[in-house]
């Protein structure tokens, strides 16, 4: 596979146009040149395998009908030298055989001549689009994968939104700015801070982190600040702070929404001028750590209420990371409950487990109030009460077996996933569980392969 993700220099995306008529290759070309794009033509299927080695395109637009090599087997070349290529093909002589042939090989799009070249410009933009959406995915995938590994905290998860905030945690990562993640209790924000951090240059140095909603103020203080000897009852001795401590790492401040006024008038001053003051201390101290903060408050409406301050808000919201719910992330429960699976079963001491489909079903139909962090336990408290290498149904909680009664009116996303998004999610288990093979997922779903690919193309899942 090419090792090329991104398209030329000139970020123009690089387009080979197959054809064995010269008038058309000539006449595209023109045309996808004053589109903005790079065109580079070949003179029939066999010229344009040798093109697909030698210029890498970014995209490939060819002929079905081609004497000697056919745009089947220019497809074939191009997904096979780069599997994020997307391919559109034409054809004079559409036939139902042929367009099934081209989507079953991969192809992006199936388009029949003559055509108005507005519609062909269109649907080459969708195409690199699709293109860079794939290689982002392709590349942020990979580098979770690979921290997976060696993490028990890497994030996991395929979700687009999910993707995106990741893929937002990645760009941000290397800078010093300043990350303010939101969501729900339980959607990972601390995973993602520290997601944050080992892609820092900061990776090497401390991560520490204290939620300040759980001590009292004046204790809380202490802890972020240091304090000096005989600054108060029990202070003993000098006491660095978190923010010292922490060094040249990351400092994560997790529900920072919970902190009081006078506490906030401090963390400003931190923000504001790098420096903390220990209680009961006169001279600052500098500090070098990078701050990564957290709440589950919408900390715009705790201003309106007067209950945070504007200006530590603003310098806190440098960039902004929002952490999507796990009801709105149905498609990664089987994938998430997997994983908690293999960690329980290995915390434990026990034989690997698997999930029978009744409690997989009653995962994804689950609405997860408590979001990943509840579905962990839930598939803890499981590996603890099956004495079978099976999960089923009864070991889950019932509060996730057993539907509650909803109001007729709430703000929250529905519960009850439709059909195709339980469909969606059950494939894409078995497809992980398979390792990635089609073909035996295919067997075990009791489908065609070629309708499990359809099936995946229609998903927007890389196939």
């Amino acid at each position: 596979m090419s090792a090329r993700a991104a398209p030329a220099g000139n970020g123009k995306p690089r387009v080979l146009i197959v054809d064995d008529e010269a008038g058309i290759l000539e006449t595209l070309q023109i045309l996808l040149r004053n589109e903005g794009f790079e065109p580079f033509i070949a003179a029939g299927g066999r010229e344009a395998l040798e093109k697909i080695a030698s210029i890498s395109p970014d995209i490939v637009l060819t002929d079905v009908r081609m004497p000697g090599v056919g745009g089947v087997e220019v497809l074939a070349a191009a997904r096979s030298h780069d599997v994020n290529t997307p391919v559109i093909l034409m054809t004079a002589q559409a036939t139902l055989q042929t367009a099934m042939q081209a989507v079953n090989a991969g192809a992006f799009y199936y388009i029949q001549k003559p055509f108005r070249n507005d519609e062909l410009v269109a649907i080459v933009r969708r195409a690199a689009e699709h293109r860079s959406l794939r290689v982002e995915n392709t590349t942020l995938k990979q580098e979770i994968r690979r921290r997976d590994q060696t993490s028990l905290l890497a994030p996991i998860g395929t979700n687009r939104a999910w993707l995106d905030a990741l893929r937002l945690a990645e760009a941000v990562a290397p800078t010093d700015s300043t990350v303010l993640i939101t969501g729900e209790s339980g959607t990972g924000k601390e995973i993602v801070a520290r997601f944050v951090h080992e892609l820092s240059q900061r990776s090497a140095n401390p991560f520490l982190s204290i939620n300040c909603g759980a001590l009292p103020a004046g204790l809380l203080e202490s802890e972020l600040f240091g304090h000096v000897k005989g600054s108060f009852t029990g202070a003993v001795k000098d006491k660095a702070g978190l923010f010292t401590a922490s060094g040249s790492g990351t400092f994560f401040l997790d529900e920072i929404g919970e902190t009081t006024p006078a506490t906030q008038v401090k963390l400003l001053r931190v923000l504001q001028h790098r420096e903390v003051i220990p209680v009961g201390a006169t001279e600052a101290i500098p500090i070098d750590s990078r701050i990564v903060a957290a709440t589950n408050r919408d900390l715009e409406e705790e201003i309106k209420r007067g209950n945070f301050r504007r200006d530590l808000f603003y310098r806190l919201n440098v960039i902004a990371i929002h952490l999507p719910p796990l009801r709105n992330r149905i498609d990664d429960i089987p994938l998430l409950a997997d994983t908690f699976l293999l960690r329980a079963c290995e915390r434990h001491g026990v034989a690997p487990k698997r999930f029978h489909v009744s409690a997989l079903e009653a995962l994804v139909a689950h609405a997860w109030p408590g979001n990943i962090r509840e579905l962990e336990n839930a598939v803890e408290r499981a590996v603890i009460l099956s004495s079978s290498d099976v999960v089923d149904r009864a070991a889950l909680p019932e509060q996730v077996t057993e539907p509650r009664s909803e109001p007729l009116v709430t703000d929250r996303a529905a519960a009850n996933p439709t059909l195709e998004t339980i469909e969606r999610a059950y494939i894409l288990w078995v497809l992980q569980r398979e390792g990635g093979n089609k073909t035996r997922a295919a067997e075990v779903l009791g489908i065609d392969p070629s309708t499990l690919h359809r099936k995946l193309s229609r998903f927007g899942v890389e196939s």
